[in-house]
């Protein structure tokens, strides 16, 4: 149940409304109201700041945090790999109102793009009273107190680089159980990122994936999904090693 609405018309009033302690930022609505038994909260809308589109500046592509996932599948700037990922975290109906920014704060176990974005190295700036902060999206999935009291203005990734993923569902048109992204920087550097095997996307080692301990489902047990990263990792890793595409 909400108690109250704000819309907000610049970044510091929403900042002010953020630092309440039953603050609930609002991107696109989409993951607050599929939440009907969360706690009561002033919603704070996030819709009429100007924290929309996608730019290049330098090598960096910078993502704002209330760009809408169908604006990243049509963006010539987003790596193809990553507008593919888009595509897959939701409908067409829910990606035209789903933002990049509700996308990390929900930190989605299965999120395809969460997944993608953490193969890329991407850095949420998070913006509180008189500062903007920018952290890994790996410390901001690991912890989400971080973003408490303040609102994520924009996400970055590096533009170069080549890049794979690779997964496996149910259905074509379904949502992966376990997907493995990877990412390999001009410099040779490799960044792999699983999903389906954690409370969240995670970072991980190719050479000490038995060390996960995925949780099981109807969709698979935890052995089966464990078999899953190690099978996809290596797709992924053969992938980006010869420089092709998937």
């Amino acid at each position: 149940m909400n108690t109250k609405y704000h819309r907000p018309r610049t970044l510091d009033a929403a900042l002010a409304l953020a630092a309440g302690a039953d603050a609930v930022i609002l991107g696109g609505g989409t993951t607050v109201n599929a939440r009907p038994g969360r706690p009561p909260g002033v919603l704070v809308d996030l819709q009429a700041l100007d924290l929309a589109g996608i730019e290049m500046d330098g090598g960096t592509i910078r993502l704002g945090a209330t760009t809408c996932l169908q604006e990243v599948v049509d963006s010539g700037l987003v790596p193809e790999v990553l507008r593919d990922l888009a595509r897959l975290e939701a409908p067409g109906t829910i990606r035209n109102a789903a933002t990049i920014g509700g996308t990390i704060g929900a930190a989605d176990p299965e999120s395809p793009l969460l997944t993608g974005l953490l193969a890329f190295g991407a850095r949420v700036s998070v913006a509180r009273a008189g500062s903007i902060t920018d952290r890994p999206l790996e410390e901001v999935l690991a912890d989400p107190g971080v973003l408490r009291g303040g609102v994520i203005t924009s996400v970055a990734i590096p533009a170069g680089g080549r890049a794979a993923s690779h997964g496996t569902a149910r259905t074509p048109m379904d949502r992966p159980i376990v997907m493995a992204v990877a990412h390999r920087d001009a410099g040779g550097a490799i960044r792999m990122a699983v999903s389906g095997v954690a409370p969240h996307p995670v970072l991980v080692d190719p050479g000490r994936l038995a060390e996960l301990d995925p949780p099981a489902d109807f969709r698979g047990s935890s052995s089966y999904r464990a078999h899953l990263a190690e099978v996809l990792t290596a797709r992924a890793l053969a992938t980006v090693g010869r420089g092709d595409r998937a």
